[in-house]
C-alpha cells in the first residue's frame, strides 16, 4: 500500500522564483531563507518519495472570484505552469498520477467532501516554487495537486481542512500500489499584502502554529477564520494548506527540521519538515 513518509510545509512567495532564476541563494537578503532547505534536501535524497500530494491555493490561474471551489483535486497525467504576471520564469510541467488522483477523489467524496474534479488543471507558483525549492536539481516526483480556497470568503475552517488531510491520509493508506508519499502544504505564514495592515507579520503566532503543528495540531482547529485573519493577516489564511498537510500524517509524527525567516517580500517565510512513521514501526524501534 502507499505510505506517507513525511510532510513538508513551506512558503510560496513569487519573489522566491525570481531569486532562484537570478541565483541569489547567497545574497544576504536571501541566504537565511535558502539555507533552511539543506536539511530538506538531505531528507528527500535519502527517502526518495515516489509521489507528492500538494495542498496549495490557486491564484487565479484556474479559478477566479466568479467560480471558486472550496476544494479541487487534479486528476491529470500532467500539470502545466503558465505565466501569472509575476515576472517569474514559466516552469516546466509536472507529471501527474491520474490513477492515484482518482483513488483519492473517490475516497474523499465517500468521506463527505464535495470537491471539484479537474481532469485538466494548471499549476501556479504555489506549486512550482515549492517543487523548485525542494528539488533544485530537478527530478520532481509525480504530483497530486489539491487546491484549497483561501481567497473568496466564506473559507473552509481550520478543522475542515485538517479533516480533509485526514481523509487524504486514509485514502493513501488504502491505495494498493507500494508508493512512498510526501505530503506538502504551501503558503504563508503570516502576511497581509493590502489594506491598512499591509506588511503585517505576527512572529509570535507563527511560532505557536509551528509548535502546535508538531505537538498538538488539533488545538489549532479551534481558531475561526476571522481569528486567523486577525492573527495571521488576510493572506495568512494560506495556513489552511499546512493544516491539511498535517492532517494527512496519521502515524507517529516527529519534527525533523524548521526554519523561520522574516521578511521575504513582506511575508513570514517558514519551512517545516515532519517524519511520519507507522505507529507499530516506531514502537518496535523503541
Amino acid at each position: 500500500m502507499a505510505r506517507i513518509i513525511g510532510g513538508i510545509g513551506t512558503t510560496h512567495v513569487p519573489a522566491i522564483g525570481k531569486a532562484i532564476a537570478e541565483q541569489k541563494h547567497d545574497d544576504p537578503y536571501w541566504k537565511p531563507f535558502f539555507s533552511g532547505f539543506t536539511a530538506v534536501h538531505k531528507w528527500l535524497q535519502t527517502e526518495r518519495p515516489d509521489v507528492a500530494v500538494v495542498f496549495s491555493n490557486d491564484h487565479g490561474l484556474n479559478f477566479f472570484l466568479d467560480k471558486l471551489p472550496t476544494f479541487a483535486v487534479g486528476a491529470a497525467n500532467e500539470y502545466r505552469n503558465e505565466d501569472e504576471g509575476w515576472g517569474i520564469p514559466v516552469s516546466r510541467a509536472a507529471k501527474g498520477d491520474a490513477p492515484l488522483s482518482w483513488h483519492l477523489i473517490n475516497n474523499v467524496v465517500e468521506d463527505g467532501f464535495d470537491i471539484t474534479m479537474c481532469q485538466e488543471m494548471l499549476i501556479d507558483h504555489a506549486v512550482t516554487i515549492p517543487l523548485n525549492l525542494m528539488w533544485p536539481q530537478g527530478g520532481w516526483p509525480p504530483i497530486v495537486p489539491v487546491a484549497i480556497n483561501t481567497v473568496q470568503h466564506p473559507l473552509p475552517s481550520m478543522a475542515r481542512c485538517f479533516e480533509l488531510g485526514r481523509s487524504v491520509g486514509r485514502a493513501l493508506a488504502s491505495y494498493p500500489q507500494d508508493l512512498k508519499v510526501v505530503v506538502i502544504g504551501t503558503g504563508g505564514l503570516s502576511h497581509q499584502l493590502d489594506g491598512e495592515r499591509a506588511g503585517f507579520i505576527n512572529k509570535e503566532f507563527d511560532t505557536l502554529c509551528m509548535d502546535q503543528l508538531s505537538a498538538d495540531p488539533e488545538a489549532l482547529t479551534h481558531y475561526t477564520i476571522p481569528q486567523l485573519v486577525e492573527l495571521a493577516g488576510a493572506q495568512g489564511v494560506e495556513f489552511l494548506n499546512w493544516m491539511a498537510m498535517r492532517g494527512a500524517l496519521g502515524g507517529t509524527v516527529r519534527e525533523l527540521h524548521r526554519n523561520y525567516h522574516i521578511p521575504i517580500s513582506n511575508t513570514a517565510a517558514a519551512t517545516l519538515l515532519f517524519e511520519n512513521r507507522p505507529r507499530a514501526e516506531r514502537r518496535k524501534a523503541a
